[in-house]
């Protein structure tokens, strides 16, 4: 018998550091059923609270090299110094079995799996403001001033991308923006693309 859903799909989200987009993602994952976050393999080395396989994939720059030139890697950035990477294998076994996928990566690395990828649906956080990105990021008391900088000297580089984005969102009031953000999950899985031809013929037209 047809199952009712293709394979999963792919919801790209991006957005620069500070806006809330983590929160945002991992309410969703929670709160949305057959969706999953794509661990990402990454050089940096764990934060406090952080697990590995689980928040991400901690390797050596070595191996990731060696991961790049195995192909592995269906999009790679360099972020803040440190690499980051989407493994091929990973998300073919999460779409195959109809798992959605949630990808929290930045714009070079959306692009890259645009290319290689084509299906998805892309969605961009924007913060209320440059101004208040920056009272966010001071709020966090994580970064030195330096750092700050170089961070909102980054977001304005990645918001000159939002255009190629399917959906953006604008994070001013947090529950208004998880409410899109699950809306336009809920929204896609029920597009008539969504449901299996074969399944419609099963229970609908051959019944003998």
């Amino acid at each position: 018998m047809g199952e009712k859903k293709n394979r999963g799909s792919l919801f790209i989200v991006s957005a620069p550091s500070g806006t809330g987009k983590t929160t945002l993602c991992k309410k969703l994952v929670s709160a949305v059923p057959s969706l999953r976050f794509s661990v990402s393999y990454t050089t940096r080395p764990p934060r406090p609270g952080e697990v590995n396989d689980r928040d991400y994939t901690f390797v050596s720059r070595h191996e990731f090299k060696l991961m790049l030139e195995r192909e592995e890697f269906v999009e790679s950035a360099e972020i803040h110094g440190e690499l980051y990477g989407t493994s091929k294998k990973r998300l073919e076994e999460l779409t195959n079995s109809g798992i959605g996928v949630v990808l929290d990566i930045d714009t070079q690395g959306a692009m890259q799996l645009k290319k290689k990828w084509g299906e998805g649906v892309y969605i961009f956080i924007l913060p209320p403001s440059i101004e208040l990105l920056r009272e966010r990021l001071e709020k966090r008391m994580t970064d030195s001033g330096e750092e700050i900088g170089k961070r909102l000297k980054n977001a304005v580089l990645e918001i000159k991308n939002y255009h190629k984005y399917d959906y953006v969102i604008i994070n001013d009031i947090f529950e208004k923006a998880f409410s899109e953000l699950e809306a336009i999950i809920i929204s896609h899985r029920v597009r008539t693309g969504m449901i299996n031809p074969l399944w419609v013929e099963e229970k609908f037209f051959n019944r003998g």
